[in-house]
């Protein structure tokens, strides 16, 4: 009995694992007939798992979506990586989920080894979350989105601009991307014929769906393509610097700009504001030395504020310490 159910948590772990198996590979893998894993499936069926069949030979075991949730089984390393995201869950920008992550997470933790629960505890006790938290988007609007992607279906949403600007957009939504504390949905605009990107807590998704659309090939990964929209395509101005220091030692405000390294000490930065003014701020603040590649204005504003610095340096005066005066 024992070797038994042993068996089928073994068989229960494989069909989780991966979407389909034909009944030769679960019978190798568990070392047993075919006609043993048609038994175990059975047994797992009367336990209340979905395990649906296809007879043939391109046949085999899939293990699918029931009524009620099953048991899952977790390995040691799933289970620490889901437990951490539950934490970070109930504190996070998804409204509604805080809640939801805390129930989830104190039954995981009831049935965690201690040997794992100390890894997590561990994790939780060093990690430092950030002070300023970005727009809280709701749980449903990612869900609709999220399920849009998945199935290639148009999406109609009302979308607030930068400006406070309202629009009807009509799209084909491809992917959800975290960026710098916000949430992005990368889409290609039907009406404009064009690569877009919208803030999701922006978005007032309408019902119904769809129709289906055909995808298209991403002009390029789609979190590289969010980051430059909000770091430099966004802005009036959009600058090209390129900056005589290693990329790792490069430190940018978080979400201003995208750093590409192009040698051991050399890399290129790109960021985008609404005035040159605050490009050339920007910029001297960034500790190394630079050339500016683009736009060529930038180089007379950063000129005009060096000369201004250079004065003010001139004429400062001896410091004076409060009690002498």
């Amino acid at each position: 009995m024992l070797e038994t159910s042993a068996r089928l948590l073994r068989l229960l772990s494989l069909l989780q694992s991966r979407r389909d198996w034909s009944g030769p590979e679960l019978a190798a893998r568990l070392d047993v007939t075919p006609r043993t894993v048609r038994r175990d499936v059975d047994r797992l069926r009367a336990l209340g798992y979905p395990v649906h069949a296809a007879p043939g030979t391109t046949g085999g075991y899939r293990l699918g979506a029931g009524a009620a949730l099953p048991p899952l089984l977790l390995d040691d390393e799933e289970a620490v990586a889901v437990a951490l995201c539950l934490r970070t869950g109930a504190g996070g920008s998804v409204a509604g989920i805080e809640e939801t992550s805390v129930r989830a997470l104190t039954k995981l933790e009831q049935v965690l080894p201690a040997r794992l629960r100390h890894r997590v505890q561990a994790m939780q006790a060093v990690t430092v979350r950030p002070r300023t938290a970005g727009p809280v988007v709701a749980q449903e609007v990612l869900t609709v989105i999220g399920a849009a992607c998945r199935d290639h279906e148009q999406l109609r949403f009302d979308y607030l601009d930068h400006d406070g600007a309202a629009s009807r957009r009509t799209v084909e939504p491809y992917r959800l991307v975290h960026h710098a504390r916000r949430w992005y949905l990368l889409a290609h605009d039907v009406e404009r014929a064009d690569w877009r990107t919208f803030r999701v807590d922006r978005i007032e998704p309408k019902a119904p769906t769809g129709p289906r659309f055909t995808p298209r090939e991403l002009p390029e990964d789609a979190a590289e393509y969010v980051a430059k929209g909000v770091t430099s395509r966004a802005y009036r101005f959009q600058a090209g610097i390129l900056v005589h220091a290693p990329a790792h030692a490069v430190v940018t405000w978080d979400g201003f700009a995208t750093v590409t390294e192009l040698g051991e000490d050399l890399c290129e930065l790109r960021t985008g504001f609404e005035s040159l003014e605050s490009l050339a701020v920007y910029a001297g603040l960034l500790g190394v030395e630079f050339e500016v590649m683009e736009p060529p204005e930038l180089a007379d504003v950063l000129a005009a504020a060096a000369a201004r610095l250079i004065r003010a340096a001139g004429r400062t005066g001896p410091r004076v310490s409060p009690a002498s005066r």
